[in-house]
């Protein structure tokens, strides 16, 4: 297994459009009530978590993007899509990048091949209709990523995935040590809210919101002063509380006062990846 997905070419640091010091890249994976769902529960205690994320911290989400004229990229389970239809329409609205994640947020680990793979593209068509346009990238749900993952992605011809860890910066999907042309925009759990701020009832608090705050000011000082990627992944049903979309507004209020910062897509992220990797060398 550690041989059928591996790393290669990862992207020189400082190499970003317009001259860029820093690339910052915002996700929202837009779960809602699917992770209820996807575990075979439905109690409305529960569905009323996940509600809160369409009812009151997406549209806190999008205000705080647009106050800051940040682009994103939203991570859509397809069965968010038909349960909060007006929320994907302000998405689009507002012109945000929108990419694949899962039907119902399934764990991809426990599916059989055969099962992932007809998920997968039943997800990209449902998403074709429901966006407007092909998804060009995926985050698997839970990142869950399989052995048979990358050889779907290939075949939906996706750009990019965003669900392994492998580097801080883009770099090349290898599958068997072959070199596929898709491009990994890497994740972190150090920059995901989930953990910091746990949705399950008996989950714990680890930090303070304003703690969190200064874990994501160090990571994007760091990548800042390397000439690196930042990225960020957030849930509207745990960011969006009150006094957590404080942290995201006075981190983007952060970052944007840097100077040479290039606020951009996951796909544009990759794009820029797939052309730095065609120039010749030297």
């Amino acid at each position: 297994m550690v041989a059928e997905v591996g790393a290669s070419n990862a992207l020189e640091l400082g190499a970003w459009p317009r001259n860029a010091t820093v690339a910052v890249a915002i996700s929202v994976d837009v779960d809602n009530e699917t992770l209820v769902l996807s575990r075979g529960m439905d109690g409305p205690g529960l569905l009323s978590q996940g509600q809160y994320g369409a009812r009151v911290g997406l549209p806190r989400v999008l205000e705080t993007l647009r106050r800051h004229s940040v682009p994103a990229t939203f991570f859509y389970p397809v069965v968010s899509t038909e349960l909060d239809p007006a929320g994907l329409a302000a998405v689009r609205a507002d012109g945000h990048e929108i990419g694949l994640h899962g039907w119902i947020h399934e764990k991809c680990g426990d599916l059989t091949a055969g099962q992932e793979r007809e998920l997968a593209l039943r997800s990209a068509e449902a998403m074709e209709v429901a966006a407007g346009a092909r998804p060009v990238g995926l985050r698997t749900p839970y990142w869950d990523f399989t052995a048979h993952t990358l050889p779907i992605i290939r075949e939906l011809g996706l750009e990019y995935d965003s669900s392994l860890m492998a580097d801080d910066q883009p770099y090349e999907l290898l599958h068997r040590d072959e070199a596929t042309g898709v491009t990994e925009v890497p994740v972190s759990w150090i920059r995901d809210d989930a953990p910091y701020f746990p949705d399950d009832a008996l989950g714990k608090q680890v930090l303070a919101p304003h703690e969190v705050l200064r874990i994501w000011q160090d990571e994007f000082d760091a990548a800042y002063a390397e000439g690196g990627l930042f990225t960020l992944a957030l849930h509207p049903h745990i960011i969006g509380h009150r006094s957590r979309i404080k942290v995201l507004r006075e981190l983007l209020a952060y970052i944007a006062a840097r100077p040479g910062v290039w606020f951009t897509t996951h796909a544009d992220v990759a794009r820029h990846a797939v052309a730095q990797r065609a120039r010749p060398a030297g």
